[in-house]
């Protein structure tokens, strides 16, 4: 680091701190001064360089400053169109309209409508229970648990932390930490039962409501993935009972999660969709989508004088053609799966890890209060058997780590005796046990069996029936560990306890591997600290020479120690 570069970075933090609100969040753990960026890498003023694994909370699909992008946008500002334009028509817009309706499910496509709102995901969401009120008559929400969809106050309300408000609050299954104790089908059939009794019993409390909103992956709550099951059961619950179903999908959508929209998974179709972050093409955009039959309120029910943004409305269409067209959200799955497995073989190895969970590139990791001392098995850097280094996804997707670029996407990472699909993907780590414990189905329950999802990807790692205290100081050692390893994470989840992954759907196979070795390296750093043994790593096999030339690489491009 030049004595000038780390002036300048220190002098804009020091000015950021003096001026700017308390209320910033995201420039308190990350004391980074971002002045380039592509791909997965931003590079700070200091010149460091970081493996951004944030993607602006999950809204750069594409990573930083795709080429598709950046051509989009020039070509919008090279044109002369107007860049604010309210919501009158424009062929800017009309083209990003039907690039969107291309892409959703066809139940919805078929008829629907879309309203431009102002340029958040909580004013969409906004708008969506307004729009459902509307239509119904009624006031009243069915909201979960753990959700969260947006800062202004009627998201909030609809938010798993609010007080005071007119939503029902209803249980979103989960495993490690079920509320009822059992996990599984069983806690995921008793969850839709609860919201039956609710909706059925006319001493509830709970009258008819507007709506029912839901996040098909809670992901501020912790990365829980719905089970597919029980999404179908929400859906036949709401219509049996007209009550509109609105799906959040502002950060799981556009091949986050391994489908194009994550209601996909179940097969579902919504009657509201709200979208925003990757939508925009790394710019501020927000819509609903609905059916035509909800499209009741008069004109000027809802506005926003910034809904007409051309620039994100053509970065938008762009990323949303690339998605589609290089069918990124198969390579999130397949991805995410192998990231998935390698994480849970680290959990393994450190009770430190109470679960690792998510679907496609939506990767969360529970960090708890573990019995004995977390570090005891090491927690560095995977080995040879664990992970691998091959290509990406289409060629020419990403300016990353010097040297870690490929254009081939055929290379699995397995352990010894691991399934493998037809196309060498491997589908679990060798001894992955996928049973729960408490949460097998009860066989005098009438009910379809609830499951994740039919990929690997959707079926999390737990120790259900006995989780430990949530630890959100280790988890937030974790993400400065990672930070001093030139990694860049998130933290969330109900105690703030959750180590969140959210790389670029153009993310490669090495630079996975890459993100992977960081991330279990800088827990064991993070889990010897707190247990007060040495720091030296110890790795149970010793890298193999594919492994130690991958270490090579990786301090190669700048990011470890200085």
């Amino acid at each position: 680091m030049s004595a000038t570069g780390r002036a300048a970075h220190e002098g804009i933090l020091r000015r950021q701190s003096a001026r700017e609100s308390a209320a910033r969040t995201y420039a308190r753990a990350l004391p980074i001064v971002p002045v380039r960026a592509r791909g997965l890498t931003i590079e700070g003023a200091d010149g460091r360089r970081y493996l951004d694994c944030l993607s602006g909370a999950g809204t750069l699909a594409l990573g930083h400053n795709h080429p598709v992008v950046l051509e989009a946008i020039r070509k919008v500002l090279d044109s002369g169109a107007p860049l604010h334009v309210l919501d009158l028509a424009t062929p800017v817009k009309d083209a990003f309209v039907t690039e969107l309706f291309q892409t959703l499910p066809r139940g919805l496509a078929d008829h629907a409508r879309v309203q431009f709102c102002g340029p958040a995901g909580t004013d969409a969401v906004e708008a969506a229970l307004k729009l459902v009120r509307t239509a119904t008559g009624r006031t009243g929400l069915l909201a979960f648990t753990g959700a969260y969809h947006g800062m202004t106050a009627g998201a909030l309300e609809a938010s798993g932390d609010a007080s005071d408000v007119r939503v029902a609050r209803l249980p979103y299954p989960q495993d490690y930490r079920c509320p009822f104790g059992v996990g599984g089908p069983r806690g995921a059939e008793l969850a839709a039962r609860w919201t039956e009794s609710v909706l059925d019993d006319p001493k509830s409390g709970v009258p008819r409501p507007a709506g029912m909103i839901l996040e098909p992956v809670q992901g501020e709550g912790g990365v829980i993935p719905a089970p597919d099951e029980w999404m179908r059961r929400m859906r036949r619950i709401t219509s049996a009972r007209s009550i509109p179903l609105i799906a959040d999908e502002v950060q799981t959508g556009v091949g986050r999660t391994g489908a194009f929209w994550a209601v996909e998974h179940s097969g579902i179709t919504p009657d509201v969709m709200v979208l925003s972050k990757a939508i925009g093409g790394s710019l501020p955009l927000a819509v609903v989508v609905y059916r035509d039959s909800l499209d009741v309120w008069e004109p000027g029910a809802h506005a926003g004088t910034f809904r007409g943004n051309q620039l994100a409305m053509a970065a938008g269409t762009a990323t949303l053609a690339y998605v589609r067209e290089n069918h990124l959200a198969e390579r999130a799955a397949t991805l995410g799966s192998r990231m998935l497995a390698q994480l849970r073989s680290l959990a393994g190895e450190l009770p430190c890890i109470g679960e690792v969970r998510g679907r496609g590139l939506m990767i969360g990791m529970e960090l708890v209060g573990a019995e004995g001392d977390c570090g005891r098995h090491g927690g560095g850097a995977f080995d040879g058997e664990g992970s691998g280094a091959g290509g990406g996804g289409p060629a020419g997707l990403d300016w990353g780590l010097e040297g870690l670029d490929s254009a081939s996407c055929g290379t699995s990472w397995s352990r010894k005796g691991s399934d493998r699909g037809s196309d060498g993907t491997s589908w679990a780590a060798d001894g992955l046990d996928r049973s729960r414990r408490g949460g097998g189905a009860d066989p005098s329950v009438d009910c379809e069996p609830f499951s994740r999802g039919t990929t690997p990807a959707a079926v999390p790692h737990s120790r259900v029936g006995s989780p430990r205290p949530a630890d959100p100081e280790l988890a937030a050692a974790v993400q400065r560990e990672c930070l001093r390893r030139g990694l860049i994470v998130e933290v969330g989840g109900r105690h703030a306890s959750v180590v969140r992954l959210l790389p670029p759907l153009t993310i490669s196979d090495e630079q996975a591997a890459a993100v992977l070795d960081r991330l279990a390296d800088a827990v064991g750093t993070a889990a010897r600290d707190r247990s007060g043994r040495p720091p030296g790593i110890r790795r149970p096999h010793g890298p193999d020479p594919q492994h130690r030339r991958q270490g090579e690489r990786t301090e190669r491009a700048g990011h470890l120690g200085n």
